[in-house]
């Protein structure tokens, strides 16, 4: 049986969480089955996911990485979605989210599975 990449779950773990969260904003306090649903599906997979990669990825590395792109993707998100305003500190910030989790991938031995 061929195991997924570590890696690849990783990323699925973070775009789950990521619908997750976007889902409890358009959730209205729960109120909205559809986007309670949603909520529930996309933690519940984040979760697991993140649980199948850390079978093989480190855990300081890999919730560094699934912390630091989701805050990223979310912010971003909720910018191209919902309008909100990222000012120059922002997109520097969010800029060094992005720089340090390319560092513990592509250079880090720390990743090493």
């Amino acid at each position: 049986m061929r195991t997924i990449n570590p890696w690849w779950l990783l990323w699925l773990a973070i775009l789950s969480e990521v619908v997750g969260t976007l889902a409890l904003k358009t959730s209205e306090g729960f109120t909205r089955w559809r986007a309670s649903v949603l909520v529930v599906v996309g933690y519940g997979l984040a979760f697991y996911a993140l649980a199948m990669a850390l079978r093989s990825i480190p855990v300081g590395v890999a919730y560094a990485i699934w912390s630091g792109a989701g805050l990223a993707l979310v912010a971003l998100a909720d910018w191209w979605l919902f309008g909100q305003k990222l000012d120059l500190s922002a997109v520097f910030g969010l800029a060094l989210i992005l720089a340090g989790i390319v560092v513990l991938q592509c250079f880090s031995k720390a990743t090493s599975t």
